[in-house]
């Protein structure tokens, strides 16, 4: 009798590579090759070259100058699909539009993905000139605002791993790289309700987020704000940050939360 788990007895070995493949593309914006997606996944070229052939005909990657690959249009249909049907989503709408007119800026809901945060809904500001990312951006956790909420509640177990195979990114000179900043950084976030991103991942930008709980305490999602640091200066962050802790404990109380945060 195999002792393998029933979940993976069921596994087709190519179609999770397949799978892999997609997921390595979407962290390559400048797309890869097949030979650097066999090299980084540990698959082999042949089978890689044929999984490629097979997501370029089905439209889920389309092929670029230099022989690179991208991931394809229909992965935005498929997207956009998933993200309609995500009910915290649409009941965090409502919400977001409330929190940009209260602090005029942009407001957006992010989930835990793949230990990132993707962003999932967007409340774009009034002002021509915005900062904030769309919908199905993927944000690192270390220097993005609602990535440092799930580092904090939900992966601060992990923040060795993110060491394991070097520093993090340096995006700008404020980026926090060290595993002692991020420790410090994850106490500060649960002591005040609240994370920051203080110019860690575009220079000019703070952004600012907040946990929403679920029935059980369990984080599953992150409100934030993104602005100009020229209108969101420093001595605003207690009022910005009690605007966005209000609106992210109205999600959560939405969500079935009952209490305060931890």
């Amino acid at each position: 009798m195999s002792n393998q788990p029933s979940s993976e007895r069921y596994v087709i070995p190519n179609l999770r590579n397949a799978c892999r493949i997609l997921k390595q593309l979407g962290r390559h914006p400048d797309g890869l090759k097949v030979a650097d997606l066999a090299r980084e996944l540990k698959v082999p070229v042949t089978t890689t070259l044929r999984i490629m052939a097979t997501l370029h005909l089905e439209g889920l990657v389309r092929k670029v100058d230099g022989g690179r690959y991208e991931l394809g249009s229909v992965l935005i249909q498929l997207g956009n699909a998933a993200l309609a049907g995500t009910e915290i989503r649409e009941q965090a709408l409502p919400v977001l539009q409330r929190l940009t007119a209260a602090t005029d800026e942009t407001s957006h809901l992010a989930i835990p993905c793949d230990e990132q945060a993707l962003i999932v809904a967007v409340q774009d500001s009034p002002h021509p000139l915005r900062a904030s990312s769309r919908p199905g951006f993927l944000a690192e956790l270390h220097c993005s605002s609602t990535g440092k909420i799930f580092l904090s509640y939900l992966y601060q177990d992990r923040l060795p791993a993110l060491f394991a195979t070097g520093r993090p990114t340096r995006r700008v000179p404020a980026t926090l790289t060290t595993l002692s900043g991020l420790k410090r950084e994850i106490e500060l976030t649960r002591k005040r309700g609240f994370s920051l991103d203080d110019e860690e991942f575009n220079l000019g930008v703070r952004c600012l987020a907040a946990p929403v709980f679920s029935s059980d305490g369990t984080v599953v999602a992150a409100i934030g704000i993104t602005a100009s640091t020229v209108r969101f200066t420093k001595e605003r962050i207690p009022e910005m940050a009690a605007k966005v802790r209000a609106a992210a404990g109205e999600l959560s109380h939405q969500m079935g939360h009952a209490g305060h945060h931890p």
